[in-house]
């Protein structure tokens, strides 16, 4: 997912928004989560999201689960959500 991190105004204050969201995702829903692109830029950050389960649907629905959590406790920044399950 693309974050949009308007309010940033340096590196420092945009990994404080980083770190909270994968904090609270791996302790909520015991994800894998990890900055993957554009990790120089300030208001912008490409993050990906990672589960395993035993069949597709649950896997859907645990990234459903995340990306509502992200907009109900994050409603401040703009996100770009792509999903590809295998």
């Amino acid at each position: 997912m693309q974050i949009h991190i308007h309010d940033a105004g340096s590196l420092k204050e945009k990994r404080m928004v980083i770190r909270s969201i994968k904090e609270k995702l791996r302790s909520k829903f015991n994800v894998s989560v990890s900055e993957v692109d554009n990790q120089d830029l300030w208001q912008l950050a490409t993050v990906a999201v990672v589960t395993v389960a035993p069949d597709k649907n649950q896997v859907e629905s645990i990234l459903q689960n995340v990306v509502n959590f992200i907009y109900s406790n994050f409603p401040e920044l703009h996100i770009d959500v792509s999903k590809e399950i295998f």
